[in-house]
């Protein structure tokens, strides 16, 4: 393993660690071990090959799983660590990890429940991750939530059903979001916006929906 491969993993290590301990989970696996570069996942041949993935494969009753993060925007993290700065230079590459340890964190905890997950629920959660993380990391950024919900591109090979799944997720986190906002981050009311998303966490997709169509 080369010296590039071995710091990018350590970053998604990081991420990993700090997302399980705002929710207060714990996988016990080591994400090191599930990353692949672009060359395996080649090797496997998945239908689109995006920036980030998480690729499942079930085969006698075990799950496997192996994520792909873009090797340039991990690289640029370790140029401009978000932990010290979170700005134009790496926002969008810091969401793009976040969703992707998102993903196997989520996954990976529904697997040792053996509770299926829609897609859907995975990427509505990943898109409440970002936000929380952005905000936690970042502090209160301008126009966060526009940032991460008012100007979304979906990729040209998504099909109708793929584009309209995200497109979901996106708006019901968006309304998530801006529950936050009125209710915590403006007021810099941290504990309580740490204990609602910790609660949204837990929720399977319709008490989460049912959830944000309740805050408004």
């Amino acid at each position: 393993m080369n010296r590039r491969r071995q710091r990018a993993r350590s970053l998604l290590a990081r991420l990993q660690l700090g997302l399980e301990a705002l929710y207060r989970v714990e996988t016990r696996l080591a994400i090191d071990a599930f990353v692949i570069d672009a060359v395996q996942r080649g090797q496997m041949q998945p239908a689109r090959a995006p920036r980030e993935q998480l690729l499942l494969r079930e085969m006698d009753g075990e799950l496997g799983m192996a994520l792909f993060v873009d090797a340039a925007a991990i690289a640029n993290l370790e140029r401009h660590d978000p932990a010290a700065r979170l700005d134009e230079r790496n926002f969008a590459d810091f969401c793009l990890a976040v969703e992707g340890v998102s993903h196997f964190v989520y996954v990976a905890l529904a697997a040792a429940r053996q509770r299926p997950v829609s897609q859907l629920e995975l990427e509505l959660q990943a898109e409440v991750d970002k936000f929380v993380c952005c905000f936690l990391v970042g502090g209160v950024i301008a126009d966060l939530r526009l940032r991460l919900y008012g100007d979304v591109r979906y990729a040209d090979d998504l099909d109708a059903e793929e584009r309209e799944r995200y497109r979901t997720a996106n708006q019901e986190a968006a309304r998530y979001a801006a529950a936050l906002e009125r209710r915590f981050t403006t007021r810099a009311e941290t504990g309580g916006l740490l204990a609602e998303v910790r609660r949204f966490y837990r929720m399977d997709l319709p008490d989460k929906l049912g959830r944000i169509a309740q805050l408004g």
